[in-house]
């Protein structure tokens, strides 16, 4: 049986940016997942450790988000391949990475990229 996690608008400070201020000043980003795993015996068995934990994701997401990158897609795809090495029960993942008032010259409230894997 499949299941879905779902951990949805957590907000970091981080330094992701093809600017170099953006790099050197912040911004902050929401993070958006759902998970889809296999279940196996975990709910039959009441057993935490054989589940996708969302306190292990969201340490995850947020050792990810803490790695400076250019682009958001490479954000996003990083936080895909490390839950994917922690979780192998994972059969799916989309993750929206969304970039808060990004300097665009004009008022935005967010630019974001949603990729699957």
């Amino acid at each position: 049986m499949l299941y879905t996690i779902r951990l949805e608008d957590m907000e970091f400070r981080a330094y992701h940016g093809c600017y170099d201020l953006e790099r050197e000043v912040g911004n902050r980003f929401n993070v958006r997942l759902a998970i889809t795993a296999e279940l196996g015996d975990a709910a039959d068995e009441d057993d935490v450790e054989r589940t996708v934990n969302y306190l292990t994701v969201y340490e995850t997401v947020r050792e990810q988000m803490a790695v400076k990158q250019r682009t958001i897609e490479r954000v996003a795809q990083n936080i895909i391949r490390a839950l994917r090495a922690r979780f192998p029960q994972i059969v799916e993942t989309e993750c929206t990475v969304a970039k808060l008032a990004p300097p665009l010259g004009g008022k935005v409230g967010r630019v974001s990229v949603t990729m699957k894997g």
